[in-house]
């Protein structure tokens, strides 16, 4: 089992139901998903960039990414509709709970002058989101092999019912927010 998945059981569920009040186990909040989301735009041009991309997420997720294709035809960035113009991968159970932890405790203090995430980056439903700049911050990626330093947006999806719930939830995770 994960660790943080043992952590959320028995010490993280029975602190949120003390704190908020909670007369039922299933009322606690729980993380559901994980979706890593990669845009590469020069993709358009060149084909290989998005292979290597792919391979990227792939390595730092533990997961196959799925390619986005583009929606609408846009003149001005020069993409046409059915383009490839992105990755994602939606991460759920061991695999979610083994990348937070991953993220919490050793992607995150990599980044040059961190002192914290913001606390304001809540959707109003309990669901956070979270840019990184640079993929070089997880050890998976080797610094040598890096063709372009591209960011990722990483989205935490939460059953909490408030932001509040939900960022108290993911500080108990280890989620360090900026005072």
């Amino acid at each position: 089992m994960a660790r943080l998945r043992e952590k959320y059981k028995n010490e993280i569920a029975a602190a949120m139901m003390e704190k908020f009040g909670y007369s039922n186990v299933m009322e606690i909040p729980k993380l559901e998903k994980v979706v890593i989301n990669m845009g590469i735009g020069d993709a358009k041009d060149n084909a290989k960039s998005l292979e290597v991309a792919v391979k990227e997420l792939a390595t730092i997720a533990g997961q196959k990414p799925v390619i986005t294709k583009a929606k609408k035809s846009v003149s001005n960035f020069k993409v046409r509709e059915g383009m490839s113009i992105g990755a994602k991968v939606t991460l759920r159970g061991e695999k979610m709970y083994e990348f937070v932890d991953r993220l919490v405790n050793v992607a995150l203090p990599r980044v040059r002058d961190f002192r914290g995430v913001s606390a304001k980056a809540f959707d109003g439903r309990g669901n956070y989101a979270l840019g990184i700049k640079e993929q070089l911050i997880f050890p998976e990626i080797e610094y040598d092999q890096v063709e372009k330093v591209r960011g990722m947006d990483i989205i935490f999806v939460t059953t909490a019912k408030t932001d509040e719930e939900s960022r108290e939830l993911l500080k108990l995770m280890g989620m360090p927010f900026v005072k």
